[in-house]
C-alpha cells in the first residue's frame, strides 16, 4: 500500500493545456491510470472488488457512473482516505468520452493513454542503446525512423468507423466556444 501524502501527478499537465488551450477544453483521463493510483492505497484482498467497480462505472453513462464512483469513494473514506481521495480527484474528466456520447468502442479507446505510449515505447525500444547523440539533427532522424518502424505495428484504432463522431462534437464545441469568446 501507497504511504504519505496523497499525489496529484496530473495537476501540472492540466495547467500546461489550460494555459495553451483555455479552461473550456475537454479533457479525458486515463482511467488505467486513475485505475492503478486507486488500488495501490489499498489492501490485495480489497482490490478486485474495487477494481470490477470502477470498471462497470465506466461502462455507465455520465452521471450514473460519477454517481456510482462518489458511493464508491464515500465507503471508502472511513478506512482508506487516501484511495477515497485519489478516486474523487478529477472525476468527471474521467467520464468526458461517455458525457459526449461516444460509442463503447471510442470510450474504451480514449479511457487509455495506450494510443500516446505505444508509440513512445516504440521509440524507446530502437533509440535505447544510443549513448551518444552528434546533434539534434541525429536525434530528429532516429526518432522519425522508430516511429515509421513503430508505425508498422500499428493496429487500427478501435471504433475508427466512428471517428467522424468524434470530430463533429469537437467541431460544434470549437463554434460554441468561438461564440463565447465574441
Amino acid at each position: 500500500m501507497k504511504r504519505g501524502r496523497h499525489n496529484n501527478g496530473f495537476q501540472a499537465t492540466r495547467q500546461g493545456l489550460d494555459r495553451v488551450f483555455g479552461a473550456q477544453h475537454l479533457v479525458q483521463r486515463c482511467r488505467q491510470h486513475k485505475l492503478r493510483n486507486v488500488l495501490e492505497y489499498l489492501p490485495k484482498d480489497m482490490r478486485q472488488q474495487v477494481s470490477s467497480t470502477l470498471r462497470a462505472a465506466f461502462r455507465l453513462e455520465a452521471k450514473a457512473g460519477q454517481d456510482k464512483l462518489r458511493q464508491l469513494a464515500q465507503w471508502l473514506e472511513v478506512e482508506y482516505a487516501s484511495a477515497a481521495t485519489s478516486l474523487r480527484e478529477g472525476l468527471a474528466e474521467m467520464f468526458t468520452s461517455n458525457r459526449i456520447g461516444l460509442t463503447p468502442a471510442w470510450r474504451r479507446c480514449l479511457g487509455s493513454t495506450n494510443v500516446i505510449e505505444s508509440p513512445h515505447a516504440g521509440v524507446r525500444l530502437r533509440t535505447g542503446r544510443v549513448t551518444r547523440w552528434r546533434d539534434g539533427t541525429m536525434a530528429l532522424r532516429w526518432c522519425a525512423s522508430a516511429l515509421l518502424a513503430t508505425e508498422k505495428k500499428f493496429r487500427r484504432l478501435m471504433g475508427w468507423r466512428d471517428l467522424w463522431m468524434l470530430k463533429a462534437y469537437l467541431d460544434e464545441e470549437k463554434v460554441a466556444g468561438d461564440r463565447r469568446t465574441a
